[in-house]
This record gives structure tokens, sequence and C-alpha cells, in this order.
């Protein structure tokens, strides 16, 4: 505490000041665990996400990382906590390139064909659906991965929905909630139980063509077929 100008206790508008001083090496040390362990859930992602959950190992990450597996338990008690922070640092990457996907201003069909196209492009290089995987796997993982994701997801459909009504390309008396429901419902399904990515995705995108089907204009269904022309592979 440092205490200047005092007169009979009291001080001439001067304030005392609480200094807390942080060692060097501290800092630096903290930084480290910090960018040690982001690099390692990097690692392991781009590894799961390749190659499978299941597949790859502790030790696997760590000879790729070249580095100790007791470096990685030092930051993550076991496998399962490593999943499910890839899983994390995934969903924020997602709903990153979403936010930036909608604040381009598609309209409400382009949009989800952009989405869609973005998920391709994420998963391009598993040849097993990541969702099947961890629910077959890693069922408790997989639990808590979709019970947070399940009102981003709502939130995501409901304001395209939305938006296609006040843009004229869906129509005005839909029922939103079920709308809603029944798609992310058949997303998840498609994913749950179809080994493949490249199945999956086929469906995903037969998926979001009835969706859009079943509620589209007739403006919104010139808009689609545009799109169909140019299929996501």
């Amino acid at each position: 505490m440092l205490n200047l100008c005092k007169n009979n206790g009291n001080y001439f508008g001067v304030k005392s000041f609480q200094y807390t001083f942080v060692p060097e090496n501290k800092i630096q040390k903290s930084d480290f665990t910090e960018m040690m362990k982001d690099k390692i859930i990097n690692k392991a992602k781009e590894m799961f996400l390749r190659l499978g959950f299941k597949s790859i190992t502790m030790d696997d990450i760590a000879c790729e990382m070249c580095i100790s597996k007791k470096t990685i338990y030092k930051y993550f008690s076991n496998k399962d906590v490593l999943i499910e922070e890839s899983i994390e640092l995934v969903h924020r990457e997602i709903h990153e390139t979403i936010n930036k996907i909608v604040a381009q201003n598609f309209n409400a069909i382009e949009e989800n064909f952009e989405i869609k196209r973005m998920f391709r492009e994420m998963f391009k290089s598993a040849e097993s659906s990541p969702i099947y995987q961890l629910k077959k796997h890693y069922p408790d993982v997989y639990a808590k991965a979709l019970s947070s994701q399940i009102e981003v997801c709502e939130t995501c459909f409901r304001d395209n929905i939305l938006k296609g009504i006040k843009e004229g390309l869906y129509r005005e008396n839909l029922d939103i909630d079920n709308y809603v429901k029944f798609y992310y419902t058949l997303i998840f399904n498609i994913n749950e139980n179809t080994m493949l990515e490249k199945d999956a995705h086929e469906l995903e995108v037969k998926a979001l063509e009835y969706h859009i089907r079943a509620m589209a204009t007739l403006a919104g269904i010139i808009e689609l077929e545009k799109h169909l022309k140019n299929p996501i592979i």
C-alpha cells in the first residue's frame, strides 16, 4: 500500500494504490501451459476427425507432437477429457464460421447451402462420421456434447426460417417449432446411424432439400432449384 500526503489521517485527494507484483517466470509458465494445452487440443482434434476417435490413442498424439505421453496426461486426466475439449473446439469453430456466413447477408436458402458447404469442408478428411463414432464408442461424451448443441441448432434453424419468411422464400403460415424440431432430429439421426461421412453428407443434402421444399413459396422453389444445380461435393 502506497501512502502519500497524509494529514491528520486524511489524504490530500491522492488515493492509495494496491500493487500486485507477479514474477516474470510465473507469467511465462502460465502462458506456456495454455499454449501447450491448446496445441495438444488442436492436434488431437485434427487426428480424431481424420482417423477416428476410437482408433487414435494418447500415444499416437504424443508421437505426432514429439512429446511424451506423460506431458499430455499433465493437462488431460484421460482420453475422454481430451475428446470433450476437442469437440468444444470444433463447436466453437463451427459457431464462428456460421456467424461469418450469416453476416454476409445471403438469402435464407443460400445461407443454408453455404453452411452445408462449410460442414462438408470441415469434415471432408473424415472417413467415418464423427457423430456416429462418438455415439458408438463414447456415448457419455456424445450425450454431453449433444445436450449443449440442441439449443444452438434450434436457434440457428429458427432464425433461418424467420429470415426466409421475411424474404418471401418460405410460407408465412409455418408451424416453426415443429419444422425446427423435425429438421434437427432428422440431421442428428442421419449422423448417429450412418457410419461413413460421405454417406451422411449425401443424406444431409437430401434432408436439406426436403426441409426447404416443405416450407418454400414459389420464389423459394426457384431459388432452391438454382442451388441444386450446383451440388455440394
